[in-house]
């Protein structure tokens, strides 16, 4: 047997187990596929083989590909496991537990039968790094569960639990996973005779749905056009599903690996492959020693039960933690848990979440009254106003009254956390945790190292961070930290170009067109001009050169603060959160130029994005050059979970790459002549153009 380490062969009691033991999660690697064949081939010629099980060893039946081997040369293969599978002479039986991803699903679908746990989860989520199922998926799960079932679940890329798995028709039966090897081979022998040999390939019966409703596919066309806008995956998926139901099996097989093809090199498909691997590197901190014990971390407090603290308190319900929830008073916290059950009843009413889940995420949910009922928890995470007195307030409170070696976070997103770690006894448990709005949605969450932050302490929030299903992501303590840092010269710039004739809804259109969900002036409106109001008063106040946007703050002073006051940017009708263009808004913006004594002009698209998005990567390698970000793909995947960036782009550094380094450095030259100091090239910036390098690939300087 070839590479008999990853997958072993063996009989029990006329059953033939093929055991795939590659860990940690059984991708298809490197002598997987060649040790399932010979493992089938063994089987074949074997007389006291009557049907086999094909079954995952440790924590996955089989994950799905080795994506790093997408996109390189693969050296042709004489015959593939699920053509191996499919023509087996003897039954076969998938015992699927953790999970059936990709080509781990596929190869279940080439099997027989397929029996799961209850815990398992399947899945073809190959959409999401920009290709499609391309190792029979796209027409084995139309001939299994029906072609619309089969496009929702291909589009999405969702995974599915197993429960929903058998009523669909994925799989065959739940077993309950005491014993998932004896169990399997139980099942094999009860179906070991049975003849004619049930494969997928050769069902018809649910592909007539397609003959029955002859528009599902162009409806599904358009139901993704606004999401799926710019991309090319998501519309191969579904002309691949399409062909399952129109032509036979054979040649749909060669339709998806021709869709498959035109996919794998694209751009596209390379962005989002740079995606999925930097929101795994950014896990890791150099110098961060893995003889670091981390505390354990197991019973929770959120200090403020206002729309961030609600939502990082159902973070931790939604994870099972336990969580108290305290404010300043007992009406102010029974509001805060009315907002989050209206969020979960929200979820319950789409049919996302079951109401009995619902109950017991609530029930995880404790309001109490004072900061005494929360001196034993292991974390508290301080959620309150942004404000630097407030905050130390707070502290110097929790210092007093929490237990020895609990932790404390401040959820701030600019301010100084060694001042706040000051007033403390113990800064050494203080660090930042940035989480973004909102809480109990995004994905990202920003670990803010401050000066005395131990080690210990660091590593503990941010593996809190993945525990709670969030992306933990270093930051050095500056102002606005990583993410927001590098996003500020992105939102000074709008502004400023409001200022000099660009309207509002432009700006948002060339951003929109790009591929971000929503604009940035109507991301204003919903969070509220106010916010970032007191931090530009905050700024100002520190720094007499500071030059403000006195548009946004001359709407907020006139009462216009967003959508929650029905006008902002935009203006709101009543009950309507749709952003409607405001005549009022234009005569505010000409009013401000023009006591300023700027001379307004018309802008190009081009113009609009570049300004925007070279300004935050010249400010992105000052943050890397100071040491305040580890890693150009960390800014990256900040970008791409905490603001909305389009993930077919890659991230920020990442589409940078595309336009070049000289020519963005190029052009932030002429910039700063133009337009001065705060356009200053970065040296590393200046660097990287020089020398021809990635702007992708840039570290700070401890990363060596």
């Amino acid at each position: 047997m070839t590479e008999a380490a990853v997958v072993r062969f063996d009989v029990e009691d006329g059953v033939g187990v093929v055991t795939i033991d590659y860990p940690p999660v059984n991708a298809l690697g490197p002598g997987v596929v060649e040790g399932i064949v010979e493992a089938i081939d063994a089987a074949q010629s074997n007389p006291a083989v009557k049907a086999l099980v094909l079954i995952g060893a440790g924590r996955s039946f089989i994950a799905g590909a080795d994506i790093r081997r997408f996109g390189k040369p693969r050296p042709p293969m004489a015959r593939r496991t699920y053509d191996a599978l499919d023509g087996s002479s003897k039954p076969i039986v998938a015992a699927i537990h953790g999970f059936a991803l990709g080509g781990g699903l596929e190869n279940a679908m080439a099997c027989h039968y397929r029996i799961a746990v209850p815990s398992a989860k399947v899945g073809l989520p190959e959409v999401l790094i920009g290709i499609l199922p391309g190792g029979g998926g796209t027409q084995r799960l139309p001939r299994l569960i029906g072609p619309k079932a089969a496009m929702e679940m291909i589009v999405s890329g969702r995974h599915v639990p197993a429960p929903e798995a058998l009523k669909l028709g994925i799989v065959d039966a739940l077993v309950d996973g005491k014993d998932l090897r004896k169990e399997a081979i139980a099942f094999a022998k009860s179906i070991a005779d049975k003849r004619p040999l049930r494969r997928v390939r050769d069902l018809t019966d649910r592909l007539a749905e397609a003959k029955a409703d002859p528009g599902m596919f162009e409806a599904m066309r358009k139901s993704i056009a606004r999401k799926a806008r710019n991309q090319k995956a998501p519309f191969n998926c579904i002309a691949a599903v399409e062909a399952a139901c129109s032509q036979p099996f054979d040649e749909g097989i060669a339709t998806e690996r021709s869709l498959f093809n035109e996919l794998e090199n694209a751009d596209e498909a390379k962005a989002l492959r740079y995606a999925f691997f930097a929101e795994r590197e950014v896990a890791r901190i150099p110098g961060l020693s893995k003889d670091v014990t981390p505390p354990v971390l197991k019973t929770a407090a959120v200090l403020g039960a206002g729309t961030m603290g609600g939502g990082i308190a159902m973070s931790f319900a939604d994870a099972g933690f336990p969580v108290k929830l305290l404010d300043a008073s007992a009406e102010i916290v029974e509001r805060g848990l009315a907002r989050i059950r209206d969020n979960y009843a929200t979820s319950v009413k789409r049919g996302s979440l079951a109401q009995a889940e619902m109950d017991r995420r609530m029930a995880r949910i404790e309001p109490v009254a004072t900061y005494e009922d929360i001196a034993e928890v292991d974390v508290v995470i301080e959620a309150v106003f942004e404000r630097m007195d407030v905050k130390k307030e707070v502290f110097a409170k929790l210092d007093a009254v929490m237990k020895p070696g609990a932790l404390m976070l401040t959820n701030t997103s600019a301010l100084d956390i060694d001042e706040i770690a000051a007033v403390t006894k113990r800064p050494e448990a203080v660090v930042g945790a940035h989480f973004f709005v909102p809480a109990n949605v995004m994905r990202l969450l920003e670990v803010v190292e401050g000066a005395k932050t131990a080690p210990a302490t660091m590593a503990a929030a941010m593996k809190l961070g993945r525990d709670i299903g969030k992306i933990s992501a270093w930051a050095g303590n500056t102002d606005g930290f990583a993410a927001n840092r590098s996003r500020i010269t992105f939102t000074q710039e709008q502004g400023w170009m409001v200022e000099e004739g660009a309207l509002p809804e432009q700006i948002d259109k060339v951003m929109v067109d790009f591929g971000y969900p929503v604009g940035p002036f109507a991301v204003n409106d919903m969070s509220g001009l106010d916010v970032s109001y007191q931090t530009r008063k905050r700024r100002a106040a520190a720094d007499p050169t500071y030059r403000g946007l006195p548009i946004p703050d001359r709407l907020v002073e006139m009462g216009r603060k967003g959508q929650k006051t029905g006008a902002g940017w935009y203006r709101y009708d009543k009950g309507d959160r749709t952003p409607h263009v405001d005549p009022e808004t234009h005569r505010i913006i000409k009013e401000v130029a023009a006591e300023r004594g700027i001379q307004q002009r018309a802008f190009t698209e081009q113009e609009i994005l570049h300004r925007l998005l070279f300004s935050s990567v010249n400010e992105v390698c000052k943050i890397i050059e100071e040491g305040k970000a580890l890693r150009a793909s960390d800014i990256d995947t900040m970008w791409l979970n905490g603001f909305g960036f389009p993930r077919y782009r890659g991230g920020l550094m990442f589409w940078a790459d595309s336009i070049g380094a000289r020519e963005i450095y190029n052009q932030v030259a002429a910039w700063h002549q133009r337009y001065g100091g705060r356009w200053q090239p970065s040296a590393l910036l200046r660097q990287i153009a020089e020398t021809g390098g990635q702007l992708r690939d840039a570290k700070a300087p401890q990363m060596g």
